[in-house]
Parts: structure tokens; sequence; C-alpha cells
């Protein structure tokens, strides 16, 4: 963003010339692990590209959204690269504030990128957020834990099995929890879950007229099997817990089954850093028989804010670690298993990546077993599958998982956190103008 302060001193000219005319991009991305090897790797792209310095600011989730959100929306500047995903894009990409990636050149092969991720980053045909790495969700189990309580599991589960075989394997006197689902508050943390597990229990956040739909039966039953599900087989302090917090419980051998983004897979099969690296089993997420199973549909994706006055750097950076060339260094460095998943067409026909990574098949049917266009039972007037794709959503999406949350925590009923999300919800809905 800035340009590089000049030294004062006995410099050469050269040397005063080079710095004055670096670019520093300033990149905002969330401390997941797949970002986190991005970070560690970006010395190979300064090498390459000794004009542009990159700054890095690295956050959680929930905080992370928030400064990029404010900022986008403020015009603050403070960015050159947000680490945004498929539900800000559609939305910012409207309002004027990405940066248009149609320019990255024929050997970047943008057709190369999974119809279903490319879909939800493009308006009106234009790229606007490339994806670093696309995921669904699937469950993760521990195989030992199903062989020793003589269960096995199916290749696309339903919530009951998922319950019962939950129940069955915990050991809470050896610190073995049946289940590990995300708790804690926030749109894209414990609602991510919630909603696309509601989905499969027929439930649905707005009806054709945009009526909120918390006081109905599904959302009562959703809520209801996870509120008991967790009570009884899932770890303590669950309503604290989101996906950085439930990978470490799964790879510390303390969950026997884990429902969450399919990009864990990688780490949670690394016998680097996981103790049950030889013991995990992949199967679909659950279903409850309707004709829906509960797995989402994201992508992390790097965009340009308009007004970043280093455009040109930042998309040069993007192009860089979304390539496949970018891949290829990841596979060399770390191997083809921890490559970012859920982008490319070509990294699932690899011979080397279907060796390395036994989650490979598994996460391609998940992400094309998602349907943002129809992502419930019954028909709804939005799209999005663990998200409603309305600018409103990221305000009423996290105090909904508030409530949620606290339901889970013990501090309020489930009948009470439904009757409070039903009546923000409403509230928030008429202030928007809705139904438009």
């Amino acid at each position: 963003m800035n340009l590089t302060p000049i030294l004062i001193g006995a410099t050469s000219a050269f040397a005063f010339v080079a710095a004055a005319s670096a670019d520093t991009v300033t990149i905002a991305t969330v401390n997941n692990g797949d970002m986190i090897r991005m970070q560690k790797l970006s010395d190979h792209f300064t090498e390459a590209h000794p004009d542009i310095d990159l700054e890095w600011v690295t956050l959680e989730e929930n905080v992370l959204r928030q400064r990029v959100t404010t900022d986008i929306a403020t015009k603050g500047g403070q960015y050159d690269v947000m680490t945004i995903g498929t539900y800000e894009v559609p939305i910012w990409a409207n309002q004027g504030w990405l940066v248009a990636l149609d320019d990255l050149g024929d050997e970047y092969d943008v057709d190369d990128i999974l119809p279903a991720i490319r879909g939800g980053l493009t308006v009106d045909g234009t790229l606007y957020a490339a994806p670093f790495y696309g995921e669904s969700s699937m469950v993760m189990y521990r195989k030992d834990l199903f062989e020793k309580a003589g269960l096995e599991m199916p290749d696309a589960p339903t919530w009951d099995f998922i319950a019962d075989a939950a129940r069955k394997i915990t050991d809470k006197d050896n610190e073995i929890y049946g289940i590990c689902l995300r708790g804690k508050a926030g749109w894209g943390e414990n609602m991510a879950f919630l909603t696309a597990m509601s989905n499969s229990f027929g439930a649905k956040w707005f009806d054709l007229d945009w009526t909120p739909q918390f006081d109905s039966p599904e959302w009562k039953k959703t809520l209801t099997f996870y509120l008991d599900l967790m009570n009884d087989a899932g770890p303590p302090g669950s309503s604290n817990n989101g996906f950085n917090e439930n990978l470490a419980l799964f790879q510390t051998g303390k969950c026997g089954m884990w429902i969450d983004a399919t990009v864990a897979a990688s780490f949670v099969t690394n016998k680097t850093d996981s103790q049950v690296a030889d013991q995990v089993g992949f199967a679909l997420a659950p279903d409850a028989g309707l004709g829906k199973r509960g797995n989402w549909l994201w992508a992390w994706t790097l965009a340009v804010p308009a007004g970043s006055d280093a455009e040109e750097s930042a998309k040069t950076f993007i192009k860089w670690a979304t390539s496949k060339e970018y891949l290829e260094l990841v596979a060399e460095q770390e191997g083809w298993a921890n490559v970012p998943p859920g982008t490319r067409t070509s990294l699932y026909e690899n011979p080397k990546y279907q060796e390395a990574a036994p989650f490979a098949k598994m996460t391609l049917d998940s992400i094309n077993a998602a349907d943002p266009q129809k992502p419930t039972v019954d028909d709804v007037p939005y799209v999005g599958v663990q998200f409603v794709a309305i600018p409103e959503f990221q305000g009423i999406g996290t105090a909904v998982g508030q409530q949620f949350s606290a339901a889970l925590a013990g501090n309020i009923s489930a009948d009470q956190a439904l009757q409070a999300a039903q009546q923000l919800t409403s509230r928030e809905m008429r202030r928007a103008g809705y139904p438009k």
C-alpha cells in the first residue's frame, strides 16, 4: 500500500530508487493452517518479485471478518489483498467494492477452477476473487474406535446413525468424546454448521415472503438434536470451540467423530501433527432422509479491494498464490497431501494427489453434492448453503449464533434460543425493508 520508507544515510542511487518504487502489499488473512503455510512459502514470491514487499495481518476468523468488512465498507484502505469467502464476493462485487480479476492471463487457466467454486465467485461472467482453497464439509472419524465398538461407518450416513455411534464410542473417563461440532458463536462458525445441518432436517431461515422460520418444528428438531447430542457425547466447553479448537481436539485423539470442513482432512491425516493420523476415515455429511445432506460449500478466496494503491502488485500476488505452480510448490515442500484442496479440476485428476490424499474423492464428492441455488428441502427466496446471500446476514447470523451458543453452554433453553432468534431476525429484517 505505502511506499517503502526511504533510509537516510550513505546509500547508492540504485538502492534509493528501488526502495522508493517498491510496492508494499498488505495481506489480511485468516489463521488457518493453509494460510500460515502460504505466508511461510511467500519468500518464493518475493525472491521472484523483488519490487513487491509483503506485509501480513493474520487474524482469527471472526476478527478477520469484522476487520475487513469494516475496512472495505468505510473505504479505510488498510489492505491490498483480503481473504474473504463465498458469502462476501458477490455482495461486495455488486457494491463495486472489489477489483475484477479478469486479466490474470491464459497461463493462469481460470477454466481449470472447479465449476461449483468458480460460480460462487463470478458476477455477470466476471471473476472477482480467486479461490485459495475450496471446501465442503464431511464426517471425519476414528476407525479404531468404530471397530472397537463393532460399528461400521456408511459412506453416506444418517444423523440417527451418527448420534447413536457418537454415544457408543464416548468414553468420558478417558477424555474421548464421541463427536466434536462447532459451538463458538459466529455466522461463519457455529451457524455455518447449524445452517447446513438444518437444511437436512427440512428447516430454512426464511419462507418465500422473507418471514423468519425459527419458530418452525424443523428448527426446533435441528437445535434440540444438536444440543442433546453435544451434551451426551461432546467435549466440555463446546460453546467455545470453532474449527481450530476442534481440530486440536481431534488431532490429540479426543474426538471420535468431527463433522467439519473437508480442508481439515490433510491436517488430521498428517503424521507430524496428528496422533491419530493412521486411523482416520471419511464419509459424506449426514442426512435425515429428506434429500439434503448437512454439508456446506465454501471457498476462502483472495480479492483486491477497490481503491488499493497497489492494485497490480496485489493481483500479481493473488495470481501466484492461487496458481497451479503454487500447488506444485506446496507439494514439493510439504507433500501432495498438503496442497490447498478444492479449487482446481487438474488437482483431482493428478495421480500423485490421488495416491497421497485418501480423502480426495470424498472431498470432491462433497463439494459437488452441495447446491447453493437450492439449498433447502422447500423453496426459499435466497441462495447459499450455510449462509443466506444477503448483506444483512452477517449481523443476523452472528446474533443468532450467540443465542445458540448460549443454549449449548446451558445458559438458556433451546426454546428460549429459538424464540430470541425469531424475534431478533424479524426485527432486523423489518428494519432492512424486507420483503423487497
